[in-house]
């Protein structure tokens, strides 16, 4: 078998050197750069597709997150947003991936990713800029306005900056397609975040108010018509 084998490796290797003098170098150069055009490896990639990734690693953080913290028994918590404590200014950021538990955390995986999704579609940058935006604002606005002594986990505010980016990108961009969009966001979803912005117990309003205030602002500063004026 072993000397079948070299004899094979010998044989195509003849083969090739004689199929190369029979064609043309130019021909040869030619076949060449089409298969390089017309390679997987040179196509750009798509920017939607990194931007649902983008969204979906966020999303796989905070259950892998959640695991952790249910097997430390919830001590992961305390890394939330502690509003006026400098300690607690950490928990901007950390904040979003923390729940209280599973059923808490499903509740905003699903609108995260789906309105995700939706923003993925103008790339990762896009993504990734919006959620940067909403993140900044809902926290910095719960630390500075919710009240001593308290934690707040949950990545509800940045869910609620989603909701309202959609709904007034269309209205900065001037874009029919996107003011649909954000009719079918505020159809969905408007009762239930007008419900989150009612002062309750034991509930984050003030991240819901200020996650809703960041996506305005990020549709603001990422507008479309903005970058035009720019050109």
């Amino acid at each position: 078998m072993r000397a079948s084998g070299r004899c094979h490796d010998l044989s195509r290797g003849e083969v090739n050197d004689n199929a190369a003098e029979l064609v043309p170098a130019t021909a040869l150069g030619v076949v060449g750069h089409a298969l390089r055009v017309s390679s997987p490896r040179s196509r750009p990639r798509d920017g939607r597709y990194d931007g649902f990734l983008v969204v979906f690693a966020m999303a796989v953080i905070m259950w892998v997150s959640e695991i952790v913290d249910t097997v430390a028994d919830h001590r992961l918590d305390g890394y939330g947003i502690e509003p006026r404590d400098v300690d607690g200014l950490t928990g901007i950021i950390t904040a979003p991936f923390l729940h209280a538990g599973f059923g808490h955390l499903a509740a905003n995986t699903v609108p995260f990713l789906v309105m995700g999704f939706v923003i993925a579609f103008k790339g990762a940058m896009r993504v990734a800029a919006v959620t940067l935006i909403v993140t900044l604002v809902s926290g910095v606005g719960t630390w500075l306005v919710a009240p001593a002594n308290t934690v707040h986990i949950g990545a509800s505010g940045v869910v609620f900056g989603y909701a309202s980016y959609l709904l007034a990108r269309g209205i900065f961009d001037r874009d029919l397609t996107e003011i649909a969009v954000g009719v079918v966001v505020g159809a969905v979803w408007g009762g239930t975040l007008i419900a989150g912005l009612e002062p309750q117990e034991g509930i984050s309003w003030q991240g819901h108010l200020f996650g809703a205030i960041g996506g305005v602002v990020a549709a603001g500063v990422l507008t479309k018509n903005r970058e035009r004026e720019k050109v």
